[in-house]
């Protein structure tokens, strides 16, 4: 199968250019941010053009669309997914895009202040020879997941326009707010109507994803007793302090950039505090699900022992489950997985099956009813200004869907 990888660049690079930044500090409305739909508008004419049949966007901006089937084989119905929207934690309006063709393995510059080096990103190396985009280095570029989009949508343009390729249904989903937490809040996933499904919204090309953290968030407000510094003592409650005793209180080793692979983590997000009153977040995460509810019940009994030593009511926990390792649904149905990985040998890469240390909407749809594993789209260092996609990867991540599309349609 030949991939048009003009048309995929085109699309990618069109797509980059629209602001779909989310907002994490929004929770009164969804999307969390409007801007998000005039590409998720974009997409749905897009689809139309293309000939798709069922293309809609609801009221919470998930856009849904089928390509119908061309064989009287039974076969299984199975969906596709990216999201729309860019990460809060770096500008992603006004994104200026550079094409790095045949690159030369040293490091490139991305303005006169901002590189990315070899040294500080050596998998960047193995790029060497393809074509690479770049940002201008005052944005992130959007590969996350603009990239997934727009492989899917040149698959879908592949099938539509090759009808020799057989296939059963094939659904198409993209999300909103996936970056903060919330892109499957309001997803339909019996409207959806797929057997199973794929994300499209891994990292470096082989990327194979069916493992995530189980995942919680802890707020904590301290309430503090201010007395005039002269006069404080056996009377002052530094809320301050006790946030920071708190803190050390947990272990020194079990922080994000402490840990690998399976190993779980407390990361301190958030803090802001006067002597009177200190408030502060962790995001705490663990693959393993009986470590993932010692985690939480540690931040417990710290809380509890602080209540204990400065009176209750002092500490105030706040505990929420985010999401679950998708692990415990997929496996029942491990057949997407083989298949997948099938699908990257024979299209000639090299399957890399690892566990995601974060989570995607597949975790949450897996839980919803939905078994859906992650696939690379290509991209490295999302999130900040050195990411940077391979033109190459984007186009074995859309000749990846379609064999897995065929192998199913050749083995039912």
């Amino acid at each position: 199968m030949m991939i048009n990888q003009k048309n995929l660049l085109t699309r990618f690079l069109r797509y980059v250019a629209i602001d779909t930044q989310s907002d994490d500090t929004v929770s009164d409305r969804f999307p969390s941010t409007e801007k998000q739909l005039n590409l998720s508008n974009l997409l749905v004419n897009e689809l139309k053009a293309l000939g798709l049949h069922d293309v809609s966007m609801d009221e919470h901006g998930y856009v849904m669309a089928t390509v119908p089937g061309n064989t009287e084989k039974k076969l299984p119905v199975i969906g596709f997914l990216a999201h729309v929207d860019t990460s809060p934690d770096m500008p992603g309006n006004d994104v200026k895009p550079r094409l790095v063709e045949n690159y030369d393995g040293n490091d490139i510059q991305l303005n006169p202040d901002v590189a990315i080096s070899v040294k500080d990103f050596p998998e960047i190396a193995a790029y060497k020879g393809q074509t690479l985009i770049v940002t201008d280095g005052t944005t992130l570029l959007g590969a996350d997941d603009k990239a997934g989009i727009a492989e899917i949508m040149t698959a879908v343009e592949y099938m539509l326009s090759h009808p020799e390729f057989r296939h059963g249904d094939i659904r198409i989903g993209f999300t909103v707010d996936e970056e903060v937490g919330r892109g499957v809040d309001h997803f339909d996933v019996k409207k959806f109507n797929a057997d199973f499904a794929y994300t499209l919204d891994g990292g470096a090309i082989g990327e194979l994803e069916y493992e995530n953290f189980n995942a919680a968030g802890a707020k904590i407000k301290i309430q503090g007793r201010n007395i005039h510094p002269g006069y404080a003592k056996d009377k002052m409650k530094n809320a301050i302090l006790i946030a920071q005793e708190f803190n050390a209180m947990l272990p020194e080793d079990e922080r994000p950039e402490n840990t690998e692979h399976y190993e779980g983590f407390y990361h301190l997000t958030k803090m802001d505090g006067t002597v009177e009153q200190s408030a502060f977040q962790y995001i705490i995460r663990d693959h393993d699900r009986e470590k993932f509810e010692t985690r939480k019940q540690t931040m417990r009994t710290i809380a509890d022992r602080l209540n204990k030593k400065y009176g209750d009511n002092t500490v105030i926990l706040e505990l929420t489950d985010q999401y679950f390792n998708m692990r415990e649904k997929v496996e029942p149905v491990y057949h997407i997985v083989e298949t997948a990985i099938k699908a990257m040998e024979a299209v000639g890469v090299k399957p890399l099956v690892k566990p995601i240390r974060g989570g995607t909407d597949g975790a949450r749809l897996s839980y919803m009813g939905l078994p859906c594993p992650n696939i690379f789209a290509g991209g490295e260092n999302f999130h900040g200004k050195h990411e940077y996609v391979p033109v190459e990867s984007m186009v074995k991540a859309a000749e990846v869907m379609l064999k897995i599309i065929e192998l199913y349609a050749v083995a039912m």
